[in-house]
């Protein structure tokens, strides 16, 4: 067995972080993780997982919250049976830069599984130090876009989501030049096949209740809007530079085809299993090479029967809207994720109508158009996209604010 490669995992407490625990559990001579990082809402988890792990660094990015993981690392502790001097207390680093700190510590393999554009500095952090990027963080790479991109040397992002890792997977089946076009699936999230007036009265419950993944409520309200396949739609183009042109999506409801790559000769592969992020993330940590026993494979001893239709964009307009903003370039991506954050927010706070997140995101990309796209013409700044994102927020609470009360979204 070869030495074990160093791990540092960003949102550890998230679904991404816990899952990613349980590949190192299933494998400890593979990996070894030496640093943990998180919000700091959950320090009781976040403790023990640091106990557990035996990890030499663990960062807050909430700064107030570093006492109370002293205090959680003493109670995990005594949980766990040890004496006063028979534990170790890792390094606590807090505050905002912490998460950044950490994504240079030393490692193999940094693993952004943070949610939001909050994922830009440590996604530039691990990249600037040399690390493995392993990219959960959709964001960061789609509002930093040409900054990620030209940070990155070639094969230091390695995809986590699992639409790019089956991209990832399906590409060595073929060299770029005989690439036709990239096919994303989407499930369809908790309202495929209902039409716009539909939608109109969805409730937050109803909109946390995905039918197949288990994930954390910004991208699950993110998949039933259909804004979460924009995104990945945005990334597949910047991490594969493929045109846009050249990459559709397709719902499949049973979520087994993970996504597939035709080419010029008319030949399509595709990457199935069943719907299990371990196997991702492990191929990430591990990459290039698979991890045995990583996640359950398809049963071919039962019938099964595998779905495909085209997307309604009328009733989801969020993908096309997605597209036209990559397409811009410059800080439309950041303009277009921020005013969604922002969004998805007042929804899931009861002040916004389920339809009038895409609607108010269109508003503020089309006001964000009319003011004149920053770093368009290849001159993306940090600053441009920090401003961009301040603007949309900014932009988000101006057009919902007196026009909003709990249930009823905007009147835009």
């Amino acid at each position: 067995m070869s030495t074990p490669r160093d791990l540092v995992i960003l949102g550890s407490t998230g679904s991404i972080g816990t899952q990613a625990l349980d590949v190192v559990r299933h494998d400890p001579d593979r990996f070894r993780v030496v640093g943990l990082g998180a919000g700091g809402a959950n320090v009781e988890l976040l403790a023990a997982q640091a106990l557990e792990f035996g990890v030499d660094v663990v960062a807050v990015a909430r700064a107030g919250a570093a006492q109370d993981l002293q205090l959680a690392f003493y109670a995990e502790a005594k949980a766990r049976g040890f004496s006063a001097g028979e534990f170790r207390i890792p390094k606590i680093l807090a505050g905002p830069d912490s998460q950044s700190e950490l994504a240079a510590w030393p490692a193999d393999v940094v693993l952004n599984g943070m949610t939001g554009s909050v994922g830009l500095a440590p996604t530039l952090a691990a990249l600037n130090a040399g690390r493995t990027l392993a990219l959960a963080n959709k964001e960061s790479l789609i509002v930093g876009g040409p900054l990620v991109t030209a940070a990155a040397a070639e094969g230091q992002i390695v995809p986590v989501d699992s639409e790019h890792s089956a991209l990832a997977q399906c590409l060595r089946g073929g060299s770029a030049r005989e690439v036709a076009k990239l096919v994303l699936t989407a499930s369809g999230g908790p309202f495929r096949g209902w039409a716009r007036p539909e939608l109109e009265n969805v409730t937050v419950a109803e909109a946390l209740a995905h039918p197949t993944w288990d994930m954390g409520p910004v991208v699950t309200i993110n998949s039933a809007t259909l804004v979460n396949k924009g995104l990945e739609l945005i990334e597949a183009h910047l991490l594969f530079g493929i045109d846009f042109d050249r990459i559709e999506v397709v719902v499949h409801p049973q979520s087994i085809v993970h996504s597939m790559v035709t080419f010029c000769d008319g030949s399509t592969i595709a990457q199935a299993s069943p719907p299990d992020m371990r196997l991702p993330i492990a191929l990430a940590l591990a990459w290039p090479d698979r991890v045995p026993g990583a996640a359950a494979a398809c049963d071919w001893t039962s019938a099964a029967t595998w779905e495909f239709a085209p997307l309604d964009t009328t009733a989801f307009p969020a993908v096309e809207l997605a597209r036209e903003c990559g397409r811009t370039g410059g800080t439309a991506p950041a303009v277009f994720n921020a005013a969604n954050e922002e969004c998805v927010s007042a929804f899931l706070a009861g002040s916004l109508r389920f339809t009038a997140i895409v609607d108010t995101v269109a508003a503020v990309v089309s006001d964000h158009s009319d003011h004149g796209v920053m770093g368009r013409d290849g001159t993306l700044t940090l600053d441009h996209v920090l401003g961009a994102e301040s603007w949309a927020r900014g932009r988000v609470a101006e057009l919902l604010g007196g026009t909003v009360s709990p249930g009823n979204g905007p009147a835009c």
